[in-house]
């Protein structure tokens, strides 16, 4: 049976203060296993809280090298960073935060031909990424392997996060049912963002993730969080499963 050391009950001593939380929920933290896609924005944002948090593993995936226009908002790198390989950078940040969490490095792109495989052993899947393509690959396939999907997305001053699981509800594919055309996702390449959203959204989708992980509090299954940072505005949205989904209409 885990257990947590004296060095360990020190460093967590704020989440064992928490009634609801305890050393029972430190050790589910201890225990979880969660795949990060993309250490930019959202993944810094996701990495360091999530490390600081305790979780037992994780995985991140990126093929990019740290480049200067990254640091305005990718909070896992500095100038010393610059055309070192993103995983090798946040290793070492992450492992000098917290030396507790096996930290498992895919330097890779996440593409049909390895995304199951590098999925295996992580019973969440953190989204981190840019772009349509992978968030189907990554809907898809926690569909089929029953895994759930934490998803986030940033524009400008906007963002969005959302929790998916097809056992329980609906899927990503549920609310964007087929790829964009090609006009819209070049139009939505490299757009602009203001550096503070990815470290809203990416916090928002590390305290679900979280949540989750311990089973405490009303993860956000059917539902997305709308942020509109210019006017300081949440929304809230519901999200039905459809049962013409093309992924998880017969689960």
């Amino acid at each position: 049976m885990q257990s947590l050391n004296q060095e360990e009950k020190e460093r967590y001593q704020r989440h064992l203060r928490i009634p609801a939380f305890g050393e029972e929920g430190q050790l589910k933290l201890k225990s979880g296993s969660v795949l990060v896609v993309g250490a930019g924005g959202l993944g810094s944002a996701i990495l360091l809280y999530l490390a600081a948090a305790g979780v037992g593993k994780l995985g991140i995936v990126d093929a990019d090298s740290v480049e200067l226009s990254n640091l305005q908002r990718q909070i896992l790198y500095d100038s010393e960073h610059l055309s070192v390989h993103k995983t090798e950078s946040a290793y070492n940040r992450l492992h000098a935060l917290n030396p507790h969490v096996d930290l498992k490095l895919y330097p890779q792109r996440f593409e049909n031909e390895n995304a199951e495989q590098i999925m295996h052993g992580y019973s969440i899947v953190m989204d981190g990424t840019d772009n349509f393509e992978t968030r189907f690959l990554i809907n898809d396939l926690c569909a089929k392997l029953g895994k759930i999907y934490i998803y986030g997305a940033i524009n400008q001053f906007h963002g969005q996060v959302s929790v998916f699981d097809a056992r329980r509800g609906a899927c990503f594919r549920c609310l964007y049912p087929y790829m964009p055309s090609d006009e819209v996702i070049a139009l939505n390449r490299g757009v602009g963002v203001v550096g503070a959203v990815p470290g809203i959204i990416g916090s928002m989708e590390a305290l679900e993730c979280i949540k989750i992980l311990t089973g405490i509090g009303n993860p956000l299954y059917g539902r997305m969080i709308l942020l509109d940072g210019e006017q300081m505005e949440f929304r809230e949205i519901q999200i039905r499963k459809r049962a013409d989904c093309p992924v998880c209409a017969n689960q």
